[in-house]
């Protein structure tokens, strides 16, 4: 049972997450797999290590001896893993996938420290969230960093980062803006088929918002077009706004070039996730780069 490395992972992310269903998704798997791993283990050591309590998770007496254990086996396979990647000594690129929002606005803040962390060059793909999917089953790539998951076989997904959804405009907004009010505004918008575009249909859908009445002015296909859209859009009797993720438009914010309002009662937000093939799961290699986004993002 101890060889079985998988069923310690599991205890371990249980341990840390202080929740089966945190762990699941840290994990990428269904709770309920996270429960039968947790029982075949406790089986095996013929005792209870973990009691679930209403606030989370408690560890049992035998469960904190069993943890210290399983914390130090941890510590050699990662040590191991380290070693292995030393000698491999792979002079490949790493592909990484990226949709547009976190290809264009968050990873490459971390490119040159991933480089430095497996010594290896990167090279990053940017494209929308299916296309990039469609080239991690391809194997084109190695890791796909999406803002939605598509549920495609062969690929398992590890919830990432907080994202939120502004209204933004090119004059000042007030700090709130009513439901009612986005009608009195001129609009840019990314194109339907976008997981920007698809959300904010669901969110007017539960204000009881018919976008369809909004005025329009353009549809732009990416996350740079349509800040630079809204940049350099003529101030007209009607203000121009857009939807866009926080991140994009930080620099902006702080120079007064964009400015940001939130919807009145709805906060707008969202998961960002990173993929990778189920049949990679445990390529130390692939774990390296993964576990790092992980921890230098969060």
């Amino acid at each position: 049972m101890l060889k079985d490395f998988s069923k310690l992972e599991t205890f371990l992310t249980v341990y840390k997450e202080k929740s089966f269903s945190k762990a699941s998704k840290k994990l990428g798997v269904s709770q309920p797999a996270v429960t039968q791993q947790i029982k075949l283990l406790e089986k095996y050591m013929d005792a209870k290590i973990i009691e679930r309590k209403k606030n989370g998770i408690k560890l049992t007496k035998e469960g904190e001896e069993f943890l210290r254990i399983a914390q130090r086996i941890e510590r050699c396979i990662n040590g191991a893993e380290k070693d292995m990647i030393k000698i491999l000594n792979k002079k490949l690129i790493f592909n990484l996938g990226a949709s547009f929002t976190i290809g264009n606005y968050i990873i490459p803040n971390f490119i040159n420290k991933i480089k430095k962390a497996i010594d290896n060059d990167i090279m990053l793909k940017v494209d929308m969230t299916r296309p990039i999917l469609e080239e991690l089953l391809d194997k084109k790539i190695d890791l796909a960093l999406v803002e939605s998951p598509v549920f495609l076989d062969g690929i398992i997904y590890r919830e990432w980062m907080d994202d939120e959804l502004i209204l933004v405009s090119n004059s000042p907004l007030p700090k709130y803006v009513k439901p009612d009010d986005l009608y009195k505004y001129s609009w840019i918008c990314r194109e339907e088929d976008s997981h920007t575009r698809k959300l904010m249909a669901e969110v007017f859908g539960e204000l009881d918002i018919d976008c369809t009445n909004f005025d329009i002015l353009s549809v732009v296909t990416s996350t740079t077009a349509l800040k630079q859209s809204l940049i350099k859009a003529d101030r007209e009797e009607k203000q121009i706004i857009s939807i866009m993720s926080k991140y994009i438009i930080d620099e902006e914010l702080a120079c007064e070039r964009l400015y940001m309002a939130k919807i009145r009662g709805k906060r707008i937000h969202r998961k960002l996730y990173i993929a990778q093939l189920k049949d990679k799961k445990n390529d130390p290699y692939i774990d390296s780069v993964l576990n790092f986004i992980m921890n230098a993002t969060n």
